[in-house]
């Protein structure tokens, strides 16, 4: 089954039918999406300011994944339920849409830099944890994470725009 096919039958179920007819269900999961991203965004990156040696110098790594923790897997269940849902509601609205596929390729390596980062460089974090400046490792993760995660709001809030895409995409007659 391709991934079109899929997308069309979504598109014909009555509760993805009822969620994008609503006047106030599709509303509140935009809003509720939004509301999710600044808690999960704004979160990261305060933990991504300290990895990079950019901000909160005086609070030890740990401590600070510690206490932001708790608030960011409540931002993330929040987004990615509402995002899920989002799609669900109106699939092929998504399907061809580019910057629906390049917020979820960057959602897909800010999640490669985070496990990697966990994995390798976070495992000596007691060696590093009150420095002001952590080492490279940690600094590359920080700034690529800042990067990615800009990158995933802009392209969030693109999504809307989907006549603005390059003509190579439009080329590809996903629609």
């Amino acid at each position: 089954m391709s991934l079109r096919i899929l997308f069309e039958a979504v598109a014909t179920q009555p509760t993805s039918i009822a969620i994008r007819e609503s006047i106030y269900g599709y509303p509140f999961l935009l809003t509720s999406h939004v509301v999710g991203m600044c808690l999960f965004a704004g979160l990261i990156a305060m933990m991504d300011l300290r990895l990079a040696g950019l901000g909160n110098l005086g609070t030890p790594c740990s401590e600070m994944q510690k206490r932001l923790f708790p608030w960011q897997i409540l931002g993330v269940v929040l987004s990615f339920a509402t995002g899920l849902l989002l799609v669900y509601s109106d699939p092929m609205r998504f399907y061809g849409n580019f910057y629906f596929w390049l917020k979820n390729l960057m959602l897909l390596l800010a999640l490669v830099n985070a496990v990697v980062f966990h994995l390798t460089t976070y495992t000596s974090v007691a060696l590093w944890d009150s420095d002001p400046v952590p080492p490279s490792g940690a600094r590359l993760a920080g700034f690529f994470s800042l990067a990615l995660w800009a990158g995933i709001v802009v392209t969030g809030r693109m999504i809307a725009y989907s006549g603005l895409v390059p003509n190579w995409w439009i080329g590809l007659k996903l629609t």
